[in-house]
């Protein structure tokens, strides 16, 4: 992986110390628009990270890959990852 580790792992890491608030806000009976706004602001973080993974596949792999044989395969995965994100 070509993305700065350090920094996506702190990202997750901040997510993952946030769902186990979310789930002692469920465990605690706690409001459910604030739940829902926890939820958000964690989606929020994986999206940041996963931005940040897709970047870096871009600038490192798909762009190695361009010229090679290996080119449509790369822009076959992108397309299929900005599918996913567009659903």
């Amino acid at each position: 992986m070509q993305a700065d580790q350090k920094h996506v792992m702190r990202l997750l890491k901040t997510a993952r110390g946030q769902i186990d608030g979310i789930m002692k806000m469920i465990e605690d009976d706690r409001y459910c628009i604030d739940i829902s706004n926890q939820i958000m602001a964690t989606q929020a973080i994986l999206k940041r990270a996963n931005k940040e993974i897709i970047g870096a596949h871009m600038q490192h792999c798909v762009h190695d890959a361009i010229g090679s044989q290996d080119a449509d395969q790369k822009i076959e995965e992108m397309m299929d990852v900005i599918n996913q994100l567009m659903k």
